[in-house]
C-alpha cells in the first residue's frame, strides 16, 4: 500500500476531523509504516468548518462576544482571511445544537441572534466576503434572529415589534428594514450548506429537523405551520419564493433568510471545501480514500462529507472506504458508490462511552488497522 488519503469529518461532540484523521493514520502506520498517509480535514458547514476553512484562507481567528441560541452570552470565534476581505462564521460554533444542553433544547425559543451578532461584527472589521457554514445548528426560527442582530425587525398584525425566537413566525405579517446595517448591501455572502431541504412542508426544515433539536409533534406543526405563513412576507418583502429552494430549510430555516434577505449563493459545504483544498490533485495515485463521520445513516446522502468524498474520488476511480461511530440505513447507504461501510464500534457500548474521545480514536486506530491487514 503506497497512498491512502483521509478525508473523515468530525465525529460531533467527541473527535474533531483532524483527531479523528490521526488515529485512522496510526492504525494504517502500524500496517504499512512507509505508506504516505495524505490528512486533509474537512467539514461541510457544521461543526468544524472554521478550523477546516482557516488553512485555506490563510486565515486568524477573532473572539467576540455574542449570544448563544438559548440568548446566553459567550465568547465566540469566527475566521478572518489573510487579505482582510473574506470572513468564515460557523453558526454551529456560536448557535449550535452541541451548546445547548438536552434539557434545554427548544428551537420554540432558540434563536439565531449570534450568528448575526457575527456577521456584523466581520463586516465592521472590512470583510465583504462572507462564507457561512450552517449545518449543526440548535434553531428554527426561519434566520429572524440573525436578520434582527443586523437591524431588521418583525411587526405583527397592531405593527407592534415582535420577540424572538421559532414562537414568533406564525405572527410574522411585515418586514421593517428600515435600520438593517446598511454594510449588507456591500457584502456578498456563501452559505456552505449541508442539506437541500425546502423550507417548509413535509421534508421542511421543521418536520425533519426540528424533533432532533427538542422539539414537541404538536411545536413542530405549529412551526411548520408559522413557516408557510412566512414565506408569503418574505415573498411580499423581497420578491422571492424560497418555498421550494433547496437548502432553504437548512440550519431551520436560516439558509432561506439568508437566500431572501442577504442574496446569498447556497452551495454543498463539502463541495466548496474539496474545491479550495485541491482535493481532485491530492488523490491521485492514492490507493484508497477513507471518508466518515460519527453517525451515517440516510442524510449522508444529502451533501454531507461522505457523499461529496464519494463522488469526488469516483471521478478519479479512487476507491472509498466509510467508516462511523454508528450506522443505520445501510441500504440506501451503499447506494453511495463506496465499496465498503464500517462502524468503529467493536460491540455495544453506553453511549457515555462511545462519545469518549480516547475511546473513539482507539476503535478507529483499531478499524483501520484491521482494514489494513485485509489489505497487506
Amino acid at each position: 500500500m503506497k497512498k491512502i488519503v483521509l478525508a473523515i469529518d468530525s465525529f460531533k461532540g467527541c473527535l474533531t476531523s483532524a483527531e479523528a484523521e490521526q488515529a485512522a493514520e496510526a492504525g494504517i502506520k502500524a500496517v504499512f509504516p512507509a505508506c504516505e498517509v495524505v490528512r486533509i480535514p474537512v467539514a461541510d458547514g457544521g461543526e468544524g468548518m472554521l478550523d477546516a476553512w482557516l488553512p485555506v484562507v490563510h486565515g486568524t481567528v477573532v473572539a467576540v462576544e455574542a449570544h448563544d441560541a438559548s440568548m446566553q452570552p459567550v465568547r465566540a470565534r469566527y475566521g478572518i482571511s489573510g487579505d482582510g476581505k473574506t470572513a468564515v462564521i460557523e453558526m454551529a460554533a456560536v448557535n449550535g445544537l452541541a451548546g445547548i444542553p438536552p434539557a434545554k433544547r427548544d428551537p420554540w425559543e432558540t434563536i439565531t441572534y449570534g450568528t448575526g451578532e457575527l456577521i456584523r461584527h466581520a463586516l465592521a472589521s472590512g470583510c465583504r466576503n462572507l462564507l457561512l457554514g450552517i449545518g449543526g445548528s440548535a434553531t428554527n426560527d426561519a434566520g429572524l434572529g440573525m436578520l434582527q442582530a443586523l437591524g431588521f425587525r418583525f411587526l405583527d398584525k397592531h405593527g407592534n415589534a415582535l420577540g424572538t425566537g421559532g414562537r414568533i413566525m406564525e405572527q410574522v405579517v411585515a418586514v421593517d428594514s428600515a435600520n438593517a446595517d446598511p454594510l449588507l448591501k456591500e457584502a456578498r455572502f456563501t452559505v456552505a450548506c449541508d442539506v437541500r431541504n425546502p423550507f417548509c412542508g413535509p421534508e421542511g426544515a421543521a418536520c425533519v429537523f426540528a424533533a432532533q433539536k427538542g422539539a414537541s409533534e404538536d411545536r413542530i406543526k405549529r412551526l411548520d405551520a408559522g413557516m408557510h405563513s412566512l414565506v408569503a412576507v418574505i415573498r411580499q418583502a423581497t420578491g422571492k419564493d424560497i418555498t421550494d429552494c433547496p437548502g432553504a430549510g437548512a440550519a431551520g430555516g436560516l439558509g432561506g433568510a439568508l437566500l431572501a434577505f442577504l442574496g446569498a449563493e447556497l452551495k454543498p459545504g463539502i463541495g466548496l471545501l474539496l474545491d479550495a483544498v485541491g482535493f481532485s490533485g491530492k488523490i491521485a495515485g492514492a490507493d484508497w480514500v477513507i471518508t466518515g463521520e460519527g453517525r451515517a445513516d440516510r442524510q449522508t446522502l444529502m451533501g454531507k462529507v461522505a457523499a461529496g468524498v464519494v463522488a469526488a474520488a469516483k471521478k478519479q476511480r479512487v476507491p472509498v472506504l466509510l467508516i462511523a461511530g454508528s450506522i443505520a440505513d445501510v441500504a440506501e447507504l451503499n447506494r453511495l458508490g463506496a465499496k465498503g461501510v464500517f462502524s468503529v464500534m467493536p460491540g455495544p457500548a453506553s453511549l457515555a462511552q462511545a462519545m469518549s474521545p480516547a475511546f473513539a480514536a482507539a476503535n478507529i486506530t483499531r478499524l483501520m488497522q484491521q482494514l489494513c491487514s485485509v489489505w497487506g
